[in-house]
């Protein structure tokens, strides 16, 4: 699906008061232009290729993810609307890139690293018996829908040698970073595809070799694939680049599979070398983008999107993610995952990917096991050896880029160096590997939230939760769950203050595109003793444990709560205390995560089938969010995914017309026979979405989503309905935005400012004027430029207020107005013929020549034409 197809509308400037005005730009005005129909913004020096999204905002706003140049230094966004451009912003997982963002120092100091757990029964980063092998194939490349130039097909095999039988395969994918580098100039860093002449690939796909050949000695055959073909594509498709991920993997899984079988004389020469791979154990491991992309690829396995035709000849039995994006929401609910956030990462540093865990919650049967795995210390490159510098062929650098951090920077005490970065990654990643396709349950505790360690991993500190496996859900806060004392139910994502959970959007509660209010994620905040209600009593019979995930603020020793719970008979069990440090953190670190603490059952005295309510008290004024709250075994059920519904949405283009009204559907089809529901935000042209929850039907097959065009004569900017899906019960997101898109076909009106002329001492006043009555509201704006003719005003010649208002600048030393950041705006609301410039002078005693003011407004009605203003300032008689 091409981006293009798709533009968030934004009316703009709405409940500006005042009549047009030069426009107040933010810091953020610098380097912002218009070239037709695209709004583009320039950075000053090269940004660093990385897997978060490039986003323009108008405040807190989504316009759209831009398209980068190859230098990755301009962005480009179509769109047909009007900005504000006091309004703009450029952000990367809610950090800002345009200006230097002065955060907010935090009031506690960092903590040190966090003690040692006890070593686990079973360390996975210790080598197995098998020595060794590898080697490179390279076949025919492929080609995808929405990428023009093929994808190379190209992977590093690393495999056991003399291993008996077939073994399980283990496919590595990496994430976004450069796609083409010059040897002989080390500045030279682009993300085109395929490389100019002259340029070599960047060899990012064998950056994993030491998780390869640890994997590899334990008996696997592992491949890591090349992606440098989607990378330098993906800026231009909606969902940046998953689905062509998940087509990458499948499309080396379906070639793996024939070399098992009736293909394996025509196979690669190493593929031949080595044992025949065990496509009923296959194990995915994605890092960064890479992760989404074997998370769709596991998801399309199971629920195949329409139309595909690749035969799925494999079983994926879990997966591995290392800072993960996942701009969809849609994580693969029954296929087991593990996924590494990394406490320092400068990359995807809204430690997104957490969403591969809560997001599966209620979604299926809830049997497969997702893990969250928080790295203290660790940045988003180096678990890449390709992405490190000093290890790496091609340039590259630390992600983390504040030099003065007391817990990221290089040398602190929480740091990690590359190699025990890399170790440590290893180590998780065979952790993964020997749980989810070795069956090995001795790692369980690795991973579960048991607080244990695998040695061969320190001096890292790995601090782990999950969700599923051996849990029964008791409380899962939602809309039904009540609330008493010191804990307040709140919403995780909102503008609402009042409801919200006053957290930014980070973690566990980062934003779904531009959505800012979701109805079905929900926290308890506490405050003090509390008391929770889930909406119906809960049967515990059975659990061994009580589980919670609960978020203290960093830097915070010694947070000890008690832990109650009561039947529905009000007998009451005291279960203990549970005990939490928070996670050491500056005001650059994403540290507000949920660790797991657990209390055991009591046998007698409850009736643990009518569980009605949990309490929770803190010993004193700690402060804490509970994420949700389990019964707990230690065991790993067979997750038997089942087929779910899969929803997969269109995006459809369409004119509008001189007269009449015409019904469209936007395509949104289903596909499965499973009952089940999915959660609709259906986005209008004030970037307001409204929430739908839409239940699927056995053998329903598309969504009604009508939307009525009525067309006429007047220009506007046209219209939109975007539409973004997210599961909630029974269904997977596959193809999870798309919408309907209604072009503009009149002329825009004509546009024209007459010069104005004052004394020193008044005030300019331009009235600028349409030519037509347009059904939305044209604005205009543009810098201050040299006039054509005569002296210019002067920064000391304007009213110095309103000057540094409207440049945030100082008028002095004079310069001359085109020397600053001063820009000039109008805006003529819909349905209006006029607006007004105004810039108020001031007077002097100097004799001094007629001085002028001049510029040039790019219209948003017709971006191709600029409108000039001319202003003239004369003597006092």
């Amino acid at each position: 699906m091409r981006l293009l197809r798709l533009v968030l509308p934004v009316l703009v400037v709405a409940g500006l008061a005042t009549p047009a005005q030069a426009a107040q730009p933010p810091e953020t005005a610098s380097g912002w232009s218009v070239s037709g129909s695209e709004l583009v913004w320039k950075s000053d020096n090269p940004l660093p290729v990385g897997d978060a999204a490039i986003e323009f905002w108008a405040g807190d706003r989504l316009l759209g993810r831009p398209r980068p140049s190859a230098d990755h230094r301009t962005f480009t966004l179509s769109t047909r609307t009007a900005v504000d451009p006091r309004e703009l912003s450029v952000r990367a997982s809610g950090k800002r890139l345009d200006v230097e963002e002065a955060p907010r120092p935090m009031k506690t100091r960092p903590l040190p690293p966090p003690a040692p757990q006890p070593a686990g029964t079973v360390d996975p980063g210790v080598p197995g018996p098998y020595k060794t092998t590898t080697g490179e194939y390279t076949v025919d490349p492929i080609k995808l829908p929405d990428y023009p130039a093929a994808i190379e097909m190209q992977g590093l095999v690393v495999a056991p040698v003399n291993a008996p039988g077939r073994r399980p395969l283990a496919l590595f994918l990496h994430g976004r970073h450069i796609s083409c580098y010059d040897p002989a100039d080390p500045r030279y860093q682009n993300i085109d595809w395929p490389c100019a002449e002259g340029k070599k690939p960047v060899p990012s796909y064998t950056g994993y070799q030491q998780a390869q050949q640890l994997l590899a000695s334990q008996g696997y055959v592992t491949v890591s694939i090349s992606a440098n073909g989607i990378n330098g594509q993906d800026a231009d498709v909606l969902d940046l680049g998953a689905q062509g991920r998940s087509s990458l993997v499948r499309q080396h899984l379906t070639r793996w599979a024939d070399w098992a079988g009736a293909g394996r004389g025509s196979a690669p020469d190493i593929v031949k070398a080595v044992p025949v791979a065990d496509l009923s154990n296959v194990f995915l491991m994605g890092h960064s983008r890479g992760g989404e992309g074997v998370n769709r690829a596991a998801m399309d396995s199971l629920n195949p999107p329409p139309g595909d035709t690749l035969p799925t000849l494999w079983k994926i039995r879990g997966t591995l993610l290392i800072g993960p994006t996942i701009f969809g929401h849609n994580p693969a609910p029954d296929v087991p995952s593990a996924t590494i956030l990394p406490g320092c990462d400068g990359d995807v540093s809204d430690l997104q990917g957490q969403m591969f865990i809560d997001g599966t919650r209620g979604v299926s049967r809830g049997a497969a096991l997702h893990s969250s795995l928080y790295f203290v210390g660790a940045n988003h490159n180096f678990f890449n050896t390709e992405w490190t510098p000093g290890q790496s062929v091609a340039p590259s650098s630390d992600d983390f880029r504040s030099t003065d951090d007391a817990v990221c920077s290089p040398g602190t005490p929480t740091r990690l160096t590359a190699a025990q970065q890399q170790t440590a990654g290893a180590t998780y990643i065979a952790a993964a590997a020997q749980l989810f396709v070795g069956g090995d349950r001795r790692v369980l505790p690795l991973l579960d939230g048991s607080g244990v360690r695998a040695p061969s991993a320190d001096p890292a500190r790995v601090l782990s939760h999950a969700v599923g496996g051996e849990r029964t859900s008791f409380v899962t806060p939602e809309a039904a769950t009540a609330t008493s004392g010191g804990a307040k139910l709140c919403k995780q994502v909102t503008k609402d203050e009042a409801q919200g959970c006053g957290v930014e959007n980070r973690t566990h509660f980062v934003w779904f595109w531009g959505v800012s209010e979701d109805p079905d994620r929900f926290a308890v905040s506490l405050s003090g003793a509390g008391t929770v209600r889930p909406a119906k009593p809960v049967s515990l019979a059975g659990s061994r444990d009580l589980a919670l995930r609960l978020i203290v603020p960093p830097n915070t020793k010694d947070n000890r709560f008690d832990i109650a719970i009561t039947d529905t008979r009000g007998r009451k069990a005291q279960l203990g205390s549970v005990k939490l440090d928070g996670l050491p953190a500056t005001e650059h670190v994403s540290a507000l995560w949920s660790q797991e603490v657990r209390v055991p059952l009591p046998w007698h005295g409850i009736d643990l089938r009518q569980v009605a309510s949990l309490e929770l008290v803190p010993h004193g004024n700690e402060k804490a969010w509970l994420l949700d709250a389990y019964g707990w075994n230690n065991g790993l059920p067979d997750p038997r995914p089942v087929p779910l519904s899969r929803v997969d949405v269109g995006a459809l283009t369409v004119q509008e017309g001189d007269s009449g009204t015409k019904k469209y559907q936007i395509p949104v089809s289903v596909s499965g026979d499973r009952a089940g529901k999915v959660r609709l935000f259906i986005g209008r042209d004030k970037a307001e979405f409204e929430a739908r929850l839409v239940t699927v039907e056995p053998g329903q097959h598309t969504i009604d989503l009508p939307m009525e065009v009525t067309g006429n004569t007047r220009w506007s900017w046209g219209s939109s309905q975007q539409v973004l899906a997210k599961a909630v019960q029974g269904t997977v997101a596959g193809a999870y935005g798309g919408g309907i898109t209604v072009i503009e076909d009149d002329p825009a009106p004509a546009i024209t400012i007459a010069p104005a002329t004052t004394t020193e001492g008044g005030t300019m006043k331009w009235t600028v004027t349409s030519s037509a009555v347009a059904d939305s509201p044209i604005t205009g704006w543009g810098r201050t430029i040299p006039p054509t003719q005569g002296r210019q005003l002067s920064t000391t010649d304007v009213d110095p207020t309103w000057f540094k208002e409207n440049t945030a600048e100082e008028p002095l030393p004079a310069r001359p107005l085109s020397d600053t950041r001063l820009m000039f705006y109008f805006d003529i609301p819909a349905g209006s013929l006029t607006g007004e410039i105004t810039m108020p002078t001031v007077a002097d005693t100097e004799a001094e020549p007629t001085e002028y003011v001049y510029s040039k407004l790019r219209l948003s009605a017709d971006r191709t034409k600029e409108v000039e203003l001319v202003g003239t300032v004369t003597e006092q008689s």
